[in-house]
């Protein structure tokens, strides 16, 4: 018996071992990817100062989710604290204290919001560039003068952090990661954004974000990488398990000004972020329709 017990020991040992030095690889695995420098491309945006841009670029930062983050006085805020992933923390882009706004030149903004990367050239944590990286020089000058024209709010907050198990899942499985500059292609040319209209190629260029939950065929499923208590995505392409193919395109505008399906559902907004995609305008909002409409009709969760 005391063979046993002694033997038993030692496996647990030997197992323990093995384990903490896998954890340790894979802490200083990810930490030589948090740390790593990147070099991106120098673009050069006209950040305008007229109000009608500034009232524009207001518009496009609520709708593309950034308000949702940073909050309507872009203070920041604690986004997501989950053991799973970590802290995600959104900072605030005023000039007050704890702000970056006084520190950030026009080119910082830009490679900051398209590309995912501080003014150390090091890479930020969660900053969903990967959706901005597409977005019009014009779209973009006009968010940075937005958040330029805004009051210094004092809100110091700490940055954010990947958690053990997000470091142990992004060194386990490759598709996940927590460093949006690692999917961004800085070394080849950016492709030009769609001209404005009420076409599939505009609606795309509007649902970027969208694609981060409902997968990049808009078909649905679990979502990679989110905390598990997250419902999956419905499918939102016109195929099996949709319910798009019994709305109509006022069904849908509506859905999204009021959080409220035809059949009188209501989205849950910390999941369906349609507090956000309220904000864009009437033949925006049809741009999308025209742009589902136009997807090949999946069946649902083939992401």
């Amino acid at each position: 018996m005391k063979k046993i017990l002694k033997w038993s020991g030692i496996i647990l040992a030997v197992l323990a071992g093995i384990l903490l030095v896998a954890l340790a690889a894979a802490y200083f695995q990810t930490q030589s990817r948090f740390t790593r420098a990147y070099q991106t491309p120098n673009d050069v945006v006209a950040i305008p100062t007229d109000a009608e841009s500034i009232a524009l670029g207001k518009r496009i930062f609520q709708y593309r989710g950034c308000e949702a983050c940073h909050g309507e006085k872009l203070e920041g805020k604690v986004y997501l604290d989950n053991p799973a992933v970590g802290l995600v923390i959104s900072g605030n882009l005023t000039k007050g204290a704890g702000g970056i706004g006084r520190e950030m030149s026009d080119a910082d903004w830009v490679r900051g919001i398209r590309y995912g990367i501080r003014p150390d050239k090091t890479p930020m944590l969660f900053m969903p560039s990967t959706e901005f990286y597409f977005m019009s020089d014009a779209d973009l000058g006009a968010v940075i003068a937005y958040i330029k024209s805004m009051p210094a709010v004092d809100n110091t907050m700490p940055r954010s952090s990947v958690s053990l198990m997000g470091r142990v899942v992004m060194t386990l499985v490759p598709q996940i990661t927590f460093i949006p500059a690692e999917l961004i292609p800085m070394s080849t040319a950016r492709p030009a954004a769609p001209e404005v209209g009420i076409t599939p190629e505009y609606g795309e260029y509007l649902t970027g974000s969208c694609k981060v939950c409902h997968g990049l065929t808009m078909s649905g499923g679990a979502i990679p990488g989110f905390p598990s208590d997250w419902p999956p995505a419905p499918n939102i392409t016109f195929g099996g398990g949709s319910a798009l193919p019994t709305w109509s395109e006022a069904d849908f505008i509506n859905t999204i000004r009021t959080g409220k399906t035809p059949m009188k559902k209501e989205l849950r907004s910390q999941y369906m972020p349609w507090g956000s995609y309220k904000y864009m305008s009437d033949d925006e909002l049809k741009a999308v329709w025209v742009y589902l409409k136009s997807l090949p009709k999946l069946d649902y969760g083939n992401r």
